[in-house]
């Protein structure tokens, strides 16, 4: 009959300890120089809450696409939609939300509010200036006298133009044209929550916007929301709940249309119990 090795064992055990001993106490693995993508999630929403505080001191679109990239998220404004819903579901900060539905709205609106040519008659003024800086000065003993012939400047010869501004994309988007107020319905659904106030936001091309701040009031009283951030409703989709006998308005920024004198509905269901009804409205660019 065999003897069971027990030095052997008990060697085998005692590097196995000293060795987790060494890796986890001594000298433990440290990640240095590690992508955003491997980040946890909560880090992740740190970084994009980053990103978006940096883009709202600086306006830097081209920066905030790049570190955004870094995340590898599958598309970067639902993401950040998201993020900003998340947020203010429990209750954290409202501005760094706000920044966030801020961002999500420029990269939306990015390729429409960024010029992609220089304007000819730019190019043309620099080259005059360039061209006239450049003449000396006449001697002090020889009378100026103002003609109306003037040099001609030969466009075909290559001239330096070092020191023309080139346009950059930091220009900070705008929302484009004030919104129309298109569509205000009633709705008795006795599926809704009580008083329910449903906004939609459209382009011209009919197509929902995300990030749009939407601003309510009342007699005494104001708030803000997005649309956006029930993605699952819709990127243009927002809603509200009022409280019954209040009249509220509503409107998406300066210029915009305004709804106003808004307040819940009685409604009845087909057994003759009451409840709040709410509405719906449907903003559109022109």
């Amino acid at each position: 009959m065999r003897r069971i090795p027990w030095d052997v064992l008990l060697a085998l055990l005692a590097g196995l300890g000293l060795g987790l001993v060494y890796s986890w106490m001594i000298s433990p693995l440290r990640v240095v120089d590690a992508k955003p993508i491997v980040l946890r999630a909560d880090f992740k929403d740190a970084y994009r809450s980053a990103i978006a505080a940096a883009y709202a001191a600086t306006g830097n679109m081209i920066r905030a696409q790049a570190r955004l990239t870094l995340l590898e998220d599958a598309n970067s404004v639902e993401a950040l939609n998201a993020q900003a819903q998340r947020m203010l579901a429990s209750g954290d900060s409202f501005q760094q939300a706000d920044q966030l539905a801020a961002l999500a709205l420029a990269l939306n609106d990015d390729s429409q509010s960024i010029p992609t040519t220089v304007p000819e008659t730019k190019i043309v003024n620099d080259i005059q200036v360039t061209s006239t800086a450049t003449n000396p000065p006449p001697p002090p003993d020889i009378p100026i006298l103002f003609t109306e012939t003037q040099q001609p400047v030969d466009l075909t010869q290559p001239v330096a133009i070092a020191s023309t501004p080139r346009p950059t994309q930091t220009a900070i988007p705008t929302l484009g044209a004030p919104f129309t107020l298109t569509g205000e319905e009633t709705i008795c659904d006795a599926n809704l929550p009580d008083g329910l106030l449903q906004v939609l936001v459209l382009n011209k091309s009919r197509r929902q916007m995300a990030g749009i701040r939407i601003i309510i009031t009342w007699d005494g009283g104001e708030e803000q929301f997005f649309t956006g951030l029930k993605p699952e409703m819709g990127n243009g989709y927002a809603d509200y709940i009022m409280t019954p006998n209040i009249l509220y308005t509503v409107q998406l920024g300066v210029g915009s249309d305004v709804a106003a004198e808004l307040t819940t509905s009685t409604c009845q269901t087909p057994s003759g119990e009451t409840f709040f009804g709410g509405i719906k409205l449907t903003f559109q660019q022109p």
